[in-house]
């Protein structure tokens, strides 16, 4: 009776957002917002997801799902400083509460639309904006470690929406060896893992990155690493040749083009492809200066638009399944699950089913996740893992996976 006493006295003497999130971690099932805005800048995906248990006994319901576009302010204000070495840094400090501020709103109009009370959500996880992301093997200045930055602040959104926030995961990752990405390893082990079944999961955001899952559920030998470009160069090619454009909307452009081979050969030529696995990139690399020294050097520097997009495609198919042949070699009984926006390129995808013959390549709606919403659903899974789990071993730092606990907690109070 008296250690009951002393427990619930110092229990009730708690701070009460402390309190709150032990009362958090201590539920069957949490009901957790994930948020991801990528590279692409196209808008903000707001998963709702319920979530039970933790490590390989998670799982998880998408209750609801949506993708909040972005209007063109937003992406104005984001591409004034997305990638660029030299900007305003006031903008810089600017924007972190901006984004913030618009997506505390963007989930509190959702949650509206949806119906759903702002006291039932338990956590709220956010990616933020990435807006420069520094490797170490990029940025090449050996006394800096790898380093990497996502702005739209969790504090902001904590206080506006009254929501407990994690934020700013990709710190931690850093801090404990790893690049700050991809994360994706993590929650793809926890949800997708299977028994005796080789998994690849494949995401083709604006950087392509993969996560091997061995069917022997050995989170030491799981792995993610990025393969080079995914969307990112297309969607910048067609942004500034094709104005009003965000993307090639069913490979429309690319598909009536020609692959250039010069041009392709020229932009497959460069060290990170032969650096070992993990590794990060992101367009501070892959970009359209990338392109332009390609085309100069290849001397396509006339070639029609369509062509270098139709060259584009098939470069980044190259590059990602160049790296997938690296880890699964000849070797049968593979699974492809594929999510992220360039899953809706049938151009690229036909290039990567023509180029990994003999593969069944599905998406991950055959796992019951929307493919769409898989990024934001595994931010979920990681705030969970934060609050309510913690004990799954995985590799170290020289594997990409530090065992790590990923996210910064802000209260709303």
């Amino acid at each position: 009776m008296l250690l009951f006493y002393k427990w619930y006295t110092t229990f009730t003497n708690m701070n009460r957002n402390i309190q709150q999130l032990s009362e958090i971690a201590g539920k069957p099932e949490r009901k957790i917002i994930g948020l991801m805005s990528g590279t692409s800048v196209d808008g903000l995906d707001i998963a709702l997801c319920n979530v039970s248990g933790s490590g390989t006994s998670t799982e998880l319901e998408i209750l609801r799902f949506e993708t909040t576009a972005y209007d063109n302010e937003y992406k104005d204000e984001v591409a004034g400083i997305f990638s660029k070495r030299q900007v305003d840094f006031e903008r810089v400090c600017l924007l972190n509460a901006w984004i913030g501020r618009r997506h505390a709103q963007m989930i509190l109009d959702r949650l509206d639309s949806w119906g759903v009370a702002v006291d039932s959500v338990d956590l709220i996880a956010s990616h933020g904006q990435t807006v420069f992301h520094a490797p170490r093997q990029l940025h090449k200045r050996e006394k800096f470690p790898d380093a990497t930055l996502q702005i739209g602040d969790g504090d902001h959104i904590a206080v506006l929406t009254g929501i407990i926030t994690l934020s700013d995961f990709r710190q931690k990752h850093i801090a404990a060896g790893g690049e700050g990405a991809p994360l994706a390893a993590y929650g793809d082990y926890l949800i997708f893992s299977r028994e005796g079944e080789n998994r690849v999961m494949l995401n083709i955001g604006g950087i392509a990155n993969f996560t091997y899952l061995p069917g022997s559920l050995d989170a030491r030998k799981v792995f993610s690493t990025d393969t080079g470009p995914g969307n990112t160069m297309m969607d910048a090619f067609v942004r500034k040749y094709y104005p009003g454009r965000f993307f090639d909307e069913n490979a429309a452009l690319a598909g009536a083009g020609s692959v250039h081979e010069g041009l392709l050969k020229a932009l497959l030529v460069h060290p990170f492809f032969d650096q070992p696995f993990p590794k990060t990139t992101g367009p501070e690399l892959f970009n359209l200066s990338y392109l332009e020294e390609a085309q100069r050097v290849s001397g396509a520097e006339r070639i029609s638009n369509t062509d270098v997009l139709a060259t584009l495609n098939l470069f980044s198919a190259i590059t990602v399944t160049d790296a997938i042949k690296k880890v699964t070699g000849e070797e049968a009984g593979f699974q492809f699950y594929v999510s992220g926006g360039g899953m809706h390129n049938p151009l690229l995808l036909k290039n990567i089913r023509e180029l990994l013959p003999g593969s069944v390549i599905k998406t991950t709606n055959d796992l019951h996740i929307n493919p769409d919403a898989k990024e934001a659903v595994l931010f979920a899974v990681l705030a969970n893992e934060a609050v309510a789990g913690g004990d799954t071993t995985f590799g170290d730092a020289g594997t990409g996976m530090p065992t790590v606990s990923m996210g910064k907690v802000s209260f709303p109070h």
